[in-house]
């Protein structure tokens, strides 16, 4: 198994110092991967949060009396879209899925635990997600929620999305997340695409991060007033889902 010491940051998550949560980091720290520990206290998790990739849960008995910690799992896998697997029983992973949906477990592995699977899964979770084959971040900016889903929907067999309804949840979002490109609509209530544009770029964390203009009108004078705020691309909201995929594929191909 090829070393991974580029790869993304995994961290193991258990109730106690196991000898198998122990074992496993030794046998991945063996490979290449350095992984860190964290009990199953939120502020301890939180310290390891930064630049996680992969979470690899031991589930436990006490599964609810650590409600909130699986509710701060959730949103950290949703959010931030990384891979979590889980290791424990059924009755463990059902009490689980009350909180954490089903469809954000990367895998799911019952005891006895088949550690040298549970090895090559990680490294493949690694190998498909980080460094340079790493999915790449689209944030949708649109007040129109219908059409934003619709995007999403598009969007997420190829990128991780994130979805913000206006200026300043796109702002919390970018403080917690990299965006590699952000959809703006270019009329938004309150705060329009412009002022949204402009609120980016006069902060050095956000201001590098690409710009394409979603917008309703074609004509001459609307164009213009888009381009002159300098996107990487305008986009009119008649797009199909074909030709915004290719739009996107072909800007992060350049």
């Amino acid at each position: 198994m090829d070393s991974k010491e580029n790869g993304g940051k995994v961290v193991i998550i258990s109730a106690t110092d196991s000898f198998l949560a122990k074992s496993l980091m030794t046998k991945l720290e063996g490979i290449g991967i350095k992984p860190e520990f964290s009990h199953t206290d939120i502020k301890e998790i939180k310290t390891h949060a930064e630049s996680m990739e992969l979470i690899i849960f031991f589930m436990s008995e006490e599964m609810d009396s650590i409600a909130e910690t699986l509710v701060y799992l959730k949103d950290t896998v949703q959010d931030k879209e990384i891979g979590l697997i889980l290791i424990g029983d059924e009755q463990q992973y059902d009490v689980l899925k009350k909180t954490i949906p089903e469809h954000t477990v990367t895998e799911w592995f019952k005891r006895p635990l088949d550690i040298d699977k549970l090895m090559k899964r990680v490294s493949q979770y690694l190998d498909e997600n980080t460094g340079d084959k790493r999915k790449k971040t689209v944030l949708i900016v649109d007040d129109d929620i219908t059409y934003m889903r619709t995007v999403y929907e598009w969007l997420k067999g190829s990128y991780h999305v994130g979805m913000a309804s206006n200026g300043v949840q796109a702002i919390s979002f970018l403080t917690k997340n990299k965006a590699d490109l952000i959809l703006l609509d270019y009329e938004m209530p309150i705060a329009n695409g412009p002022q949204v544009l402009s609120m980016l770029r006069s902060d050095s964390e956000t201001g590098q991060i690409p710009v394409m203009f979603l917008t309703g009108h074609g004509d001459r004078e609307s164009v213009l007033s888009v381009v002159g705020l300098s996107p990487v691309d305008y986009l009119l909201k008649t797009i199909d889902r074909d030709t915004l995929l290719a739009k996107i594929n072909n800007f992060f191909s350049r």
